[in-house]
């Protein structure tokens, strides 16, 4: 019989994470931090597949919104705990990480191995372009407060933090608000602009009960939980033992294991010639961070009694604006072909090596 690569390989590490948080005597941190990384990748991957079969049995309005929703449960289940731990810096970093990794890892890697099996591949240019400018958007909501700091800094009246977080406040309401604009629009009255790859959904949708995808989900969602706690708990024991910042460990660690279910569907979809499925898990992905997930850390900020704004250091905003102006120019012809992921991951890279040497940012304050 032959062995089939699979995430599930990896749920060796979710025992292996309890005992080495529970082991009498103490454990080491970089380890603890490691196991409790991989263990997610493959949990995270189970809530998606069990959200699929949800999405596919409760009918398309709203499976789609269920779907959308829980596409990020993982990252949001992660990020409210660091949050709630005052760990802000790392919040931020992973949604400018998830952005910039959806858009050039995992779209790179996509295209580079659909590419290297076909010559060309071809995707729905109209509901691509239209998600880019959607992402677009998103991304000048989510500059906004750094170019509000670096002018209200210099004026007169000076600069204050409430200011800010009102301002970021204000900003998270109306990218919520838009979110379910863009649901309605490619859901409901454009849906035939973004009709691709169903097909592919369901085969991995059809197998489980709803009893048993909502058993499922519930398990996952509370082991994410628990490894999240492991994974947080151990960023400041990690980042003095190995000597990476905060934001690195947000933009790239944290976005890499949050998403790295989705990563691999996208992957595979590709390699199956279903580069529109691929595409659409690529955008979409990087939309609900924007438009779902940071608005609402912002709103869970609040209830954790530790109001956070939404401005980012000048290198991720950087980065954000390039991941998207490359996006648009990709998305732009419908075609793709293994060059262009080659150049995808090779932005990426020198943003990686970027954030790697960055010293712990001076915040705009």
């Amino acid at each position: 019989m032959k062995l089939k690569p699979s995430l599930d390989w990896l749920l060796i590490f979710v025992p292996l994470a309890i005992l080495l948080r529970f082991w009498p005597g103490g454990s080491s941190p970089t380890a603890l931090f490691v196991c409790s990384a991989l263990g997610i990748i493959p949990v995270a991957g189970w809530i998606g597949r069990a959200t699929e079969t949800l999405a596919l049995r409760v009918g398309e309005g709203l499976g789609g919104l269920l779907n959308a929703t829980f596409g990020n449960a993982a990252e949001l289940i992660i990020a409210g705990i660091a949050l709630s731990k005052g760990l802000t810096n790392v919040v931020k970093a992973s949604i400018t990480g998830s952005i910039i990794g959806n858009v050039l890892l995992v779209l790179g890697l996509s295209i580079l191995f659909g590419g290297v099996k076909y010559k060309e591949q071809y995707f729905n240019r109209s509901g691509a372009r239209t998600s880019v400018v959607s992402l677009s958007l998103a991304a000048v909501g989510l500059i906004i407060p750094t170019v509000f700091h670096l002018t209200a800094y210099s004026s007169p009246a000076g600069w204050s933090p409430l200011a800010e977080q009102k301002l970021s406040l204000g900003i998270a309401i109306v990218l919520f608000l838009t979110y379910f604009c863009v649901l309605g629009f490619s859901l409901r009255t454009h849906r035939y602009f973004f009709q691709c790859g169903e097909e592919g959904i369901e085969e991995s949708g059809r197998q489980w009960s709803v009893g048993k995808a909502v058993f499922i989900l519930l398990i996952s969602t509370a082991v994410v939980a628990v490894l999240s706690e492991f994974l947080v708990g151990t960023i400041e024991d990690v980042r003095h033992s190995v000597g990476v910042t905060e934001v690195f460990i947000g933009v790239i660690v944290v976005a890499i294991v949050g998403n790295a279910a989705e990563h691999s569907t996208a992957i595979i979809m590709a390699m199956k010639n279903k580069m529109n499925l691929s595409v659409g898990i690529a955008i979409g992905s990087s939309l609900q961070i924007a438009l779902f997930v940071a608005p609402v850390l912002i709103f869970l900020s609040y209830v954790f009694g530790r109001p956070m704004d939404l401005e980012f250091s000048l290198p991720e905003v950087f980065a954000v604006v390039a991941s998207v102006y490359i996006l648009f120019q990709i998305s732009g012809d419908g075609e793709t072909n293994w060059i262009e992921g080659i150049q995808l991951l090779s932005v990426y890279v020198i943003l990686g090596i970027l954030f790697f040497y960055l010293p712990e940012p001076q915040r705009l304050h």
